[in-house]
């Protein structure tokens, strides 16, 4: 069999708008830049929900999915058959379905550290039923956590929490100290769901995930907010921010999902904006952006997946009460109905970007820095897999948060 120096991994969660409520599913997306040959796999787990984010230990053998199902849920990073799942509500109570496990770090080949409940815990692949808790991690809702270039330091972003209503807005990021085991909360002018370490120094970038809450107090239903974004440089040693990007609400780069650095720029890709914004590291100011947002045509070409996204806007806030949040959301999306880029990872030579788009389907390999297009690749309809859908059922897989497996430098 042919084998395949890069190995995308992209976490599934259905064809609906809210991934927070979706299936639980793994794509895994292998490709030959020699060629341009790929080769992909994809499945669901049953009993399983809100698939999220995905993970691999460093020796490449157990993948984790993140969900906010509260499961545990560990795969085969080589063939996404699962290993095996144990339920988070044995260790801790939940105030709110949308918290979960959603994010990992491996501290080793068999270890993961995650938050469950209002406190970290670490868990061996071996034994998931003796999972060790540690310290409270002091925020809101965790969610994206990375390890800095040291290794000491662990930065992670909070999600607003529904169960404190109209209170719920995080505006706020973790940093742990993996030496001390010193937790710092540290306070930011807006909500940062997700969170890059830099590749060399010990710097976490974090970007701003602005949304408001539906009839002002719902964060569990919110909406995207028309309002400024923002990237944030934090030294975790001083436990402060040490400089910031801040944009107009005019700049396509809302909503975004997976960060990820070279070492001259920051990239964060916007699926409310249908972008990947690229930040320049030097001045941290000057930026570019790499457009994928759909012409009118495609869009008529997509009626299944344009039909999904229109009802499900509708059905998230009251048509008369929410006007505001469905006005400001046609701003964001650049008047656009269909969500965007979710996936984004650079190489580890900084040669190939790789992203999936989760409104149109399809995989895309671009040439790094030029971001031309090497390779796109238009993937198969969910029904291939879930085959008790409808023909006018959308078709999406459901593409959210990605890791990515290249050869080392």
């Amino acid at each position: 069999m042919k084998t395949y120096p890069y190995s995308f991994h992209i976490a599934l969660d259905g064809n609906g708008i809210n991934g927070l409520e979706g299936m639980a599913g793994m794509c895994l997306f292998h490709f030959d830049p020699a060629d341009n040959s790929y080769a992909y796999k994809v499945k669901y787990y049953d009993g399983a929900s809100a698939g999220h984010a995905c993970m691999v230990s460093p020796d490449g053998k157990h993948g984790y999915l993140g969900n906010a199902g509260q499961h545990l849920l560990f795969y085969d990073a080589a063939t996404i058959e699962e290993q095996q799942r144990i339920s988070t509500l044995r260790y801790e109570a939940n105030d709110s379905t949308i918290r979960g496990s959603t994010h990992v770090v491996w501290l080793n080949d068999k270890e993961v550290l995650t938050a469950v409940g209002d406190y970290f815990y670490r868990f061996s692949v071996d034994s998931l039923d003796k999972g060790e808790r540690l310290m409270p991690h002091n925020v809101k809702l965790p969610h994206g956590m990375k390890v800095s270039a040291s290794g000491r330091y662990l930065a992670y972003g909070s999600m607003d929490n529904p169960a404190f209503g109209a209170k719920g807005e995080a505006r706020e990021i973790g940093i742990l100290d993996l030496v001390s085991g010193e937790v710092t909360h540290l306070p930011m002018p807006t909500t940062c769901w997700h969170i890059v370490a830099h590749p060399k120094k010990d710097l976490f970038y974090a970007v701003s995930f602005r949304v408001l809450p539906q009839d002002n107090v719902n964060y569990h239903e919110w909406a995207m907010a028309f309002l400024k974004e923002y990237a944030y440089e934090i030294d975790p040693a001083e436990k402060r921010i040490s400089r910031h990007w801040s944009t107009s609400r005019e700049t396509p780069a809302h909503i975004n999902s997976d960060i990820t650095i070279s070492d001259t720029e920051l990239m964060f890709c916007n699926g409310g904006s249908q972008t990947i914004v690229c930040v320049d590291l030097e001045t941290f100011s000057k930026y570019r952006v790499i457009d994928e947002r759909p012409s009118f045509l495609t869009q008529m070409k997509n009626p299944r997946q344009v039909g999904t996204q229109i009802y499900d806007v509708l059905a998230r806030g009251g048509l008369f009460s929410s006007s505001k949040h469905l006005l400001d959301a046609m701003r964001v999306s650049r008047f656009t109905f269909l969500d965007s880029i979710y996936a984004c990872q650079l190489s580890k030579d900084q040669s190939l970007l790789f992203t999936a788009n989760r409104g149109l389907n399809h995989i895309t390999v671009y040439n790094y820095p030029e971001a031309t297009i090497r390779l796109r690749v238009q993937m198969p309809d969910l029904h291939e897999f879930m085959p008790s859908l409808t023909t006018i059922a959308d078709p999406r897989l459901g593409f959210h948060h990605s890791y990515l497996i290249s050869p080392q430098v």
